[in-house]
């Protein structure tokens, strides 16, 4: 099948869904009033409550949830076929992502800013909330650690993408300055950011940078992990309009331009799906796609790392409820947007099926490599560019998402630190420095605990995607049990939160066997804690709404 008819299903599709269902879900469900005081206002401090133009707070959001996970996810899960990650993506990213981006933000909204984890105390149960946050702060450890891991092997593996990515960040700094203080309107300010950074990536493939294969018995891989932790330390502890919002904002505004370039070369192009629909002559690793499929497409269908995003940075910058259509839902449209993209790039930017087979031969394989090579190839072709160029362009794409996913995940995992400093009377704890440092720490010692090339969080990454996807499905339980405390309908969040616990429970159990015949006892105690968390809360959670119903009756 020829990739642009692909192309104009899933854009049309996401389209419709937004234009529609998200109007839908605003006024009928979550019912959002233009007049409702925002956390942003209320508790406005310049450092994390900031009221913020919904544009930028849409880029801040889009890209911190973005990361490398819609890419990596989709890249992988086309070795069963391109039509299962395509309907996947797609459906989705229209009733299920961007209900559970949207409800999320309203939740914390409707509640001072209150993270997932301090919520379900809330509105399910104490015990809820120990099991939940053990949860969420496993996610953003995984999260963290191998985003490190994925953005250093990068930096090395395309020394041309060096100068883009950390100049970047000079121009992030700029940016925020400038949008703070007002002294330029925002269309002639993102018009300067951009073209700041594409000229960094012009540049990057003239002036390649690449350290020196080992620094003090560290390997490059090792001094770029601890950079980057460094780096993402003191980024999340600026002001949010400092550093992050600016960031993000352009970030966002470049990932649009990337993708306008890669669906304008598959027009021009029009290149076949390489890829077969369904893929029938599997590598013999790979397991079976009924429920890996749901768990291995994290991102870009649906991703619990988005809701602890939306509850935890993004309800403290948002100006008007009514915007938070806009930044939760269509966020949630660019990042299907782009795993479309991956799908593309990945299965239709090689030659033949035999050099794609070649890529995909066992399972895992893909992932970032194949839609930097797959997406080079068709922008070069169609458009003419350079593929060298085309390829420093998508690697820094990549890059400066898992980035900024980076600064708002630790900025994330301090506020889990600060949040428990305040439920246990740990009066240090509470203070961002050394909640920081604490994040950093137990990050740092995951990624060189099992590796000395800082590769250490890969141990767990196989219990990521379930992980993850539980706690999308955790979230989704928050947002049910508020809906029936306020008598609306519920079934727009039931029902997806039906599915993703029976199909990450059943991903757990196969995960489960799978570790015990391979005698990894570390995954195989962790497994069974994660399976534990999610039917304790599971149980939490019926017997909340049991209860509301028996309230409501009465």
């Amino acid at each position: 099948m020829n990739a642009i008819f692909v192309m104009l299903l899933g854009l049309a599709a996401m389209f419709l869904g937004y234009v529609f269902y998200s109007k839908f879900i605003a006024e009928k469900i979550y019912k959002l009033d233009p007049n409702f005081k925002t956390p942003a206002h209320e508790f406005e401090d310049g450092v994390d409550f900031v009221p913020t133009n919904k544009y930028v707070l849409w880029g801040h959001h889009f890209t911190s949830v973005a990361g490398a996970a819609p890419i990596i996810g989709p890249a992988i899960a086309v070795i069963w076929g391109w039509v299962p990650a395509f309907l996947w993506v797609i459906f989705g990213t229209i009733f299920f992502a961007g209900v559970h981006d949207a409800g999320a933000i309203w939740a914390s909204n409707r509640n001072k800013a209150k993270s997932m984890g301090n919520l379900t105390g809330d509105v399910v149960s104490k015990r809820a909330q120990t099991l939940f946050m053990i949860v969420i702060f496993l996610v953003l450890l995984m999260v963290n650690a191998v985003f490190a891991t994925a953005i250093s092997g990068l930096l090395v593996k395309f020394p041309s993408s060096v100068i883009p990515v950390w100049g970047a960040i000079f121009v992030a700094l700029i940016i925020g300055q400038i949008i703070f203080r007002k002294w330029m309107g925002l269309g002639a300010i993102s018009v300067l950011g951009v073209v700041a950074l594409y000229l960094l990536i012009w540049a990057g493939p003239s002036a390649p940078l690449a350290l020196p294969e080992t620094i003090g018995g560290l390997t490059d891989n090792a001094t770029w992990v601890l950079i980057l932790f460094g780096y993402a330390a003191i980024a999340s502890l600026l002001p949010v309009w400092m550093l992050l919002q600016p960031r993000d904002y352009i970030n966002g505004l470049q990932l649009f331009i990337g993708l306008i370039l890669l669906y304008a070369a598959v027009l021009l192009l029009g290149p076949d799906m390489t890829a077969p629909a369904f893929n029938t002559n599997l590598p013999e690793d790979t397991p079976s796609m009924l429920p890996l499929l749901f768990v291995t497409i994290a991102c870009g269908a649906i991703s619990g790392f988005h809701g602890l995003v939306a509850s935890g940075t993004t309800s403290k910058q948002l100006d008007k409820e009514t915007d938070l259509r806009f930044v939760g839902y269509f966020g949630a449209i660019g990042e299907g947007s782009l795993s479309l993209a991956t799908i593309i790039a990945a299965c239709a930017g090689f030659a033949t099926l035999a050099d794609w087979e070649a890529v995909y031969s066992s399972f895992g394989q893909g992932g970032v490599a194949a839609f930097v090579e797959g997406g080079a190839n068709i922008i070069s072709q169609g458009v003419g560019l350079d593929n060298e160029i085309a390829e420093t362009l998508l690697t820094v794409m990549a890059v400066l998402f898992a980035g900024t996913t980076m600064d708002t995940g630790l900025r994330l995992q301090r506020y889990i630190f600060q949040e428990w400093g305040n439920i246990y009377n740990i009066s240090w704890m509470q203070k961002a420095l050394p909640a920081t440092l604490l994040a950093v720490i137990s990050c740092v010692a995951l990624a060189f605990g099992a590796g000395s090339d800082g590769s250490g969080g890969l141990a767990i990454w196989p219990l990521f995607g379930t992980t993850n996807q539980l706690l999308a499905g955790l979230t989704l339980m928050v947002i049910t049990v508020m809906l029936v405390r306020l008598g609306r309908p519920m079934y727009v969040t039931l029902l997806p939160l039906i599915f993703l616990l029976i199909m990450t429970v059943f991903a757990l159990f196969i995960q489960l066997k799978g570790f015990y015949m391979q005698e990894n006892w570390f995954l195989f105690g962790l497994d069974i804690v994660v399976l534990v968390a999610a039917v304790w809360i599971a149980l939490e959670a019926t017997s909340a709404l049991s209860n509301l119903k028996k309230e409501q009756k009465s």
